[in-house]
């Protein structure tokens, strides 16, 4: 993994401030049930502390597989019935050939290295015909998410340094993948008066390659911005990016 490291301080913020709940996850649920359903053992790489693995149990009364290359944030995952964790990268999955039904990564492309080596490992240990499905977001396509509307200088981090929608398909397209679809998924997005009172720079990747200069002036704008009516939006929009 790249970009950055979850350390102790990273994985708390995570867990603080970046878990959504099951009910806050139902925006993903309608969107991801015509590839997962019925797929079996689900993969989750790049796992987090488990809120999207343990969904997916949940949901679909499957096995899945969490791997997650942090220390500390497999320290604070939970441990749920039917989710397996292992420590692992992308790029080197300890895992068997042909395992899981279909893969999942949210949040973790922009981590990743060497995205062509990542979808040669999910060729090897998916199903023939499995689907991978990618969470984030993708340059030129975040401004409909909360935080950056008082940390733009954020965005242009994503634009600078995330890989476009175009480069991960190009990278999959050499193990052999192709869009299936690409679309936007809402979620509730923070009041602004409690994204004021609680932020945490260490849990926001965008936000921790900010210059400090840049941080403050967002953090001042978001202060600025409590102290006002909310006109914040009532949701966040991710991309979800399906492969096959």
């Amino acid at each position: 993994m790249a970009m950055m490291e979850y350390d102790a301080a990273a994985a708390r913020g995570f867990v603080s401030q970046r878990g959504l709940t099951r009910s806050g996850l139902a925006g993903w649920r309608v969107a991801v049930q015509p590839y997962l359903s019925g797929r079996g053992t689900l993969l989750d790489v790049g796992a987090g502390t488990g809120v999207f693995a343990d969904a997916f149990a949940g949901w679909y009364g499957t096995r899945v597989l969490a791997v997650e290359p942090s220390s500390q944030m497999l320290r604070l995952a939970t441990r749920s019935p039917g989710v397996h964790w292992c420590a692992g990268t992308a790029t080197a999955l300890p895992l068997a050939a042909g395992v899981a039904g279909a893969g999942w990564l949210s949040t973790v492309v922009h981590h990743i290295a060497d995205l062509a080596a990542a979808a040669r490992e999910l060729r090897r240990v998916l199903t023939p015909g499995a689907p991978v499905l990618i969470r984030g977001t993708f340059p030129g396509r975040w401004h409909r998410i909360a935080l950056f509307r008082y940390f733009p200088e954020a965005g242009r981090v994503i634009d600078e340094r995330y890989p476009a929608v175009s480069a991960v398909e190009a990278a999959f397209a050499t193990a052999g993948y192709r869009r299936v679809c690409l679309e936007p998924v809402g979620q509730p997005a923070p009041r602004v008066m409690e994204l004021a009172a609680t932020l945490n720079r260490s849990a926001h990747t965008p936000l921790r390659l900010l210059a400090d200069g840049e941080y403050r002036a967002g953090l001042a704008r978001l202060r600025a911005a409590a102290a006002g009516p909310d006109t914040r939006p009532a949701m966040d929009y991710l991309d979800l990016l399906v492969l096959r």
